[in-house]
């Protein structure tokens, strides 16, 4: 434990004030345990008997507390120092956190399979060969890409060599590394992330939109782009946000394009293990290898906090995301890296799934009959796959309703505001709300203030 002995006074005056300053200031919490005599007097070079009369002191003036068997403790009825103030820009309003989080885009956290994860990182760290504790392969471990590439196989009916996976520190990760190396412009579908299409700009790229339907990206748009533009960023599973999967003919057109042009489809497959009432839908890249980088994480089936994500890429660009990425691996962690390897291995990753699955469904069955309850003039779409579900509303009423949420406790946005900038045509309206994170004790409560608010806004209509 660092301290400063500062001051005048006998040593123990000097030891009591600096232990009391670090409790006031909160240094030292209510609960925390403090080293015993012994250990303390030996790390500050000063009497063992000094620490224990310090200790006494402070356990007289109630700063502490002593118990047999538990040593010594900081009080807990110690009232922590006040936090301090936001800091607030003049006139601005504050912004209480929403009561109900109910925005898309992550899995349950209080569902991450946590026993499972840690019997699989110590098998892993045990078997871990020596090399896994050096520099590294840019690639990633070899053991999850082998994983990987039978998983990808036969989960999701991609080709995957595992000499053609890169493993990175998520989707984002990914992208930055494909901008980089392909700075020409790119197709994106009309509705998508504005941060994906950040990255995209960033690395001075144009991204051009696509339109999107109810059986996804419009993908005969493609011929009629400018000449430079070689890449295009889909979500064929489970179109992002509006949820239709890419038809076949459209799948089929994309690949003629990018066979067509030289081009590259980088499809982004981002929750497409997680369906409820279709047949799976396979990986594009399954169509042709050579002109489809395929792109996942476990962002949303287990964490965002593992960070993990690959690519599977064409032959013609391992070198240069290799080359992008740079010679040591410096964004994913090895000792993850092993530990989703087993993970995958053993079967608990798709046992975690499949659970999960039904998890999701239930709760996304629970979101369409409160709404067909107490709003059926709203349809309810893009709920066939995936963690959240869009909510359309009749022209004008998307504002008030993001509004009315928000007043109501909601956190959850509108549609419009994953449109890329340029679109044509009439903006679709609606709420994109996530079922997934939201703690299962206020999922209820969530529903039925939603229901209410929407209820409310679609009177009459």
């Amino acid at each position: 434990m660092h301290l400063e002995l500062a001051g005048t006074g006998s040593r123990r005056t000097v030891l009591t004030r600096a232990l009391r300053e670090a409790v006031r200031g909160g240094r030292l919490p209510g609960g925390t345990r403090l080293p015993p005599y012994r250990s303390l007097a030996a790390d500050l070079g000063i009497a063992r008997n000094v620490v224990a009369d310090a200790y006494a002191e402070l356990v007289a003036e109630g700063w502490f507390t002593a118990r047999q068997g538990s040593g010594t403790r900081v009080a807990e009825r110690v009232a922590p120092p006040p936090a301090a103030a936001p800091v607030r820009r003049p006139g601005a309003a504050p912004t209480p956190a929403p009561r109900f989080d109910l925005v898309q885009g992550a899995p349950d956290p209080a569902s991450f399979p946590r026993t499972a994860w840690a019997s699989a990182a110590r098998r892993a760290l045990a078997a871990a060969p020596v090399d896994a504790f050096g520099p590294g392969d840019p690639r990633g471990r070899p053991e999850l890409r082998l994983a990987l590439a039978e998983y990808l196989a036969r989960a999701r009916g991609v080709r995957a060599d595992p000499e053609r996976i890169v493993v990175c520190s998520g989707f984002a990760n990914g992208l930055r590394l494909l901008a980089g190396l392909r700075p020409d412009g790119w197709a994106v579908e009309e509705y998508g992330l504005d941060f994906h299409r950040g990255i995209l700009d960033a690395a001075g790229v144009r991204p051009y939109p696509l339109s999107v339907d109810a059986e996804g990206a419009r993908t005969a748009e493609l011929a009629g782009l400018p000449a430079t533009v070689r890449t295009a960023l889909l979500t064929p599973a489970h179109q992002f946000p509006t949820g239709g999967p890419l038809l076949p003919a459209r799948r089929s057109a994309a690949v003629a394009w990018a066979r067509s042009r030289d081009a590259v489809l980088v499809e982004d497959d981002y929750d497409g293990e997680f369906r409820y009432d279709r047949k799976p839908v396979g990986a594009v890249q399954g169509l042709d290898p050579e002109r489809v980088v395929y792109a996942g994480s476990v962002s949303k089936s287990l964490s965002p906090a593992v960070r993990l994500g690959w690519l599977v890429l064409p032959d013609a660009l391992v070198d240069g995301v290799l080359a992008a990425k740079g010679a040591r691996e410096s964004w994913a962690s090895a000792l993850d890296q092993l530990a989703l390897a087993e993970f995958l291995g053993c079967g608990a990753y798709d046992r975690h799934v499949r659970r999960m699955r039904q998890v999701y469904r239930e709760r996304r069955d629970r979101l369409v009959a409160v709404l067909a309850e107490r709003a059926p003039a709203v349809r309810v779409t893009g709920i066939a796959a995936g963690l959240h579900a869009v909510l359309e509303l009749p022209p004008g009423t998307e504002a008030a309703a993001v509004r009315a949420a928000g007043a109501a406790g909601l956190g959850l946005d509108g549609l419009s505001g994953y449109r890329h900038p340029a679109a044509s045509g009439a903006p679709r309206e609606g709420l994109v709300v996530g079922y997934a994170a939201a703690p299962e004790r206020s999922f209820g409560r969530a529903l039925e203030v939603l229901g209410g608010v929407v209820a409310e806004l679609t009177a009459g209509s």
